[in-house]
C-alpha cells in the first residue's frame, strides 16, 4: 500500500496498548539507500500554549507500526525513542 506524506500527516497516531492519542504525524525519516521510510516523528505537545516550548518529540520506528488505517495509525510505544530538539531540527532540514 502506498501513502504520500500528505496522507500520512492527516492520520492520528494511537498507542495500541493504552489506547491513548499521541498526536499526528509531523515528519518522516527516510533512508535513501533503497529501504524507504525508517520512522515517523510526532512532535511534542506545546507547554502553556507554546510559551514554555514543547515536550520532547517521539520517534516511532516503522517496525513498531501495527496498522495504518484510513484515519489512524496504531503503534506499540515499547521501543520508541525520544528525540531531542537538536535532532528535530536536523529532521526538518532533511526534508527541505
Amino acid at each position: 500500500m502506498l501513502f504520500s506524506f500528505n496522507e500520512l500527516k492527516d492520520k492520528e497516531v494511537i498507542d495500541k496498548q493504552s489506547g491513548s492519542r499521541i498526536g499526528y504525524v509531523d515528519d518522516v525519516v527516510m533512508n535513501f539507500d533503497g529501504r524507504g521510510v525508517e520512522s515517523i516523528v510526532v512532535y511534542g505537545r506545546p507547554r502553556a500554549f507554546g510559551l514554555l516550548g514543547r515536550e520532547e518529540d517521539l520517534v516511532i520506528d516503522f517496525c513498531d507500526i501495527d496498522l495504518i488505517g484510513e484515519d489512524t495509525i496504531l503503534v506499540n510505544l515499547v521501543n520508541s525513542k525520544i528525540c531531542t530538539k537538536e535532532k528535530r531540527f536536523e529532521l526538518k532540514n532533511l526534508l527541505k
